[in-house]
């Protein structure tokens, strides 16, 4: 049992961090911008997370900073995307290689300097009774339960508000949207400008909850995986919670794995969830190649407004 709730604590953990860049880049993508630049958003939330808590050790601050930052990088994809609609796949990746290497700039100075003291966490004694659930659930840091708090509200304004149909409206068919007087510009630069932020909050919590200290490309390609997850969701925020501790825990096992002293290279058992991201995607295309996939319809198109006439 202790095996099982330590692997439990583990995923969750792990699985946090993929969470909220899912969550976020399910936001973009169903507004019908393509979302390849969440790793090097992640990887400026992690640095600037890790630059100011240093400096401050304030967590308000600290999320305000990444909020900051993430937001003018959304503004930035969303102004080459959506005004100029350049290439949202050139975009994406032109935005991960530029987090990348301006990350591992700034972290320089930082790098191997732990975090001073850990996220504050909520203390829910009264589920210490509770067998599982209290180990699990009853000591998470105030990060984990926004993500979870994140979900709920994301479903609800996708599926069960006005504003969430006009999401679904823009990323489906703009210019029926647009002639129906929805503001699909102002739609989609809030969507990716929020989007944007989550992702980097997804830094954020790895940096501080996860791993608290910072090292160059700490990422370690778990912002590729966000993107292989919003499609395993079906670019849902219920599924996208599954989905996201599926594979936090697959990223525990390998460690535990090594643990118990096999013989396993650990370069391969690191390799788990990237071969399991690979073989789930084989499968899906597979089994679903004569049904809807469930993105946008109008998803990677940029939008010209006088094509409505």
């Amino acid at each position: 049992m202790d095996v099982i709730i330590q692997l439990l604590n583990a995923a969750i953990a792990s699985g946090t961090p993929l969470l909220f860049a899912t969550l976020g880049g399910i936001l973009i993508e169903r507004s019908g911008v393509i979302q390849l630049g969440a790793e090097g958003l992640m990887l400026m939330g992690a640095v600037v997370a890790c630059l100011t808590f240093l400096h401050t050790g304030s967590l308000t601050l600290t999320l305000l900073a990444v909020s900051a930052v993430s937001a003018v990088l959304g503004l930035l994809h969303a102004s080459l995307s959506v005004s100029l609609r350049a290439n949202q796949i050139v975009t994406g990746l032109s935005l991960t290689l530029l987090g990348s290497g301006l990350s591992a700039y700034l972290g320089k100075p930082v790098s191997g300097i732990p975090v001073p003291h850990p996220v504050p966490k909520m203390n829910l004694t009264w589920l210490d009774s509770i067998p599982v659930i209290g180990d699990v659930f009853g000591h998470l840091d105030i990060l984990t339960w926004f993500s979870f708090l994140l979900v709920a509200a994301m479903h609800v304004f996708i599926h069960r508000t006005s504003w969430g149909l006009h999401l679904r409206a823009i990323g489906d068919n703009p210019p029926t949207a647009d002639v129906m007087g929805i503001r699909v510009f102002a739609f989609r630069y809030g969507c990716i400008i929020v989007g944007s932020i989550l992702i980097g909050f997804a830094g954020a919590d790895l940096l501080l909850v996860y791993t608290p200290t910072w090292n160059e490309g700490m990422t370690a390609g778990r912002g590729w995986i966000a993107v292989a997850l919003i499609i395993f969701a079906r670019w849902n925020p219920i599924r996208a919670l599954v989905c996201a501790y599926f594979f936090g825990m697959l990223d525990t096992v390998g460690f535990r794995i090594q643990l118990i002293g096999s013989e396993i290279p650990s370069y391969f058992l690191k390799m788990i969830p990237y071969i399991v991201t690979i073989l789930v995607l084989m499968v899906l295309g597979w089994r679903n190649r004569n049904k809807p996939s469930g993105a946008p319809e109008a998803l990677g198109a940029p939008y010209i407004r006088e094509q409505r006439f």
